[in-house]
Order: C-alpha cells, then structure tokens, then sequence
C-alpha cells in the first residue's frame, strides 16, 4: 500500500500555518491589547511583540516547510504563553456543547507538536536539515 506521508504533512503544514496566519494578520493592527494584558500579570509590555513571531513568522516557516521543526516548537510555545496568559481560566472548562473550551488551541498545539516531531516531509522548500 502507498502511504502518502509527504502529503498528510503538507496538509497538516497548511492547515497549522494559514489558519494561525489569520490571527497573526488580525493583529497587525497593534498588540496594544495584548500589552495590557501582560502589564496585568506584572510581565514586561515589549513580549507582546512575540506575537508577530509565534503568529506571523512561524506559521509561514511551517507552511512552506522551512526549518519546521524550529518553527513549530516556536509555534507551540507562543500558544502554551496564550493558553496561561489569556486562557488560564479555561483550561478545565467545557463549552455550551460539551466540548473542551480550548478546543481549537488543543488543536492548533497538537497539529504543531505533530510537525515538532515529523519534520515537514519530502514536499517542502527544505527537508535536508535536522530541523526541518
């Protein structure tokens, strides 16, 4: 049986990087928002400029395949600082239907911790490097 892996990952990378690419253009704007958030928490303002990297930056790398791995782990930890900043409340939580509040979250985290650990597969701009 062929087993299309290469692909399975290109689509995975597409549906990680665009999806997380929306919310880091939405936020292009400014992260003013996002600076007082971490002013509340006692956190210095200029980590709220990470954003660009863990929303922008990353998911482009692991949409095109280049050094997906890095990327990813990048990816993965902007969304743990997301998940404690903004969603520490809800992280027990289920919503209205039944499902886990964080869903979406636990979807992105899981999707990037994937290509951590794959790589990008053959289909992607660089697939020699350890990190891709």
């Amino acid at each position: 049986m062929n087993k299309n892996t290469d692909l399975g990952l290109l689509i995975l990378r597409i549906a990680v990087g665009t999806l997380m690419l929306f919310h880091g253009i939405a936020k292009l704007g400014g992260v003013s928002f996002i600076e007082g958030m971490l002013d509340e928490k006692g956190l210095p303002s200029f980590l709220a400029y990470g954003v660009y990297i863990t929303e922008i930056i990353a998911p482009l790398l692991i949409l095109v395949g280049y050094r997906t791995r890095l990327a990813s782990a990048v990816y993965v930890f902007g969304l743990l600082f997301a998940a404690v900043l903004v969603h520490s409340g809800d992280l027990f939580s289920l919503n209205e239907n039944g499902g886990w509040q964080l869903e979406l979250l636990g979807l992105y985290l899981l999707g990037a911790l994937s290509l951590f650990f794959t790589g990008s597969g053959k289909l992607a701009v660089s697939h020699a490097n350890k990190w891709d």
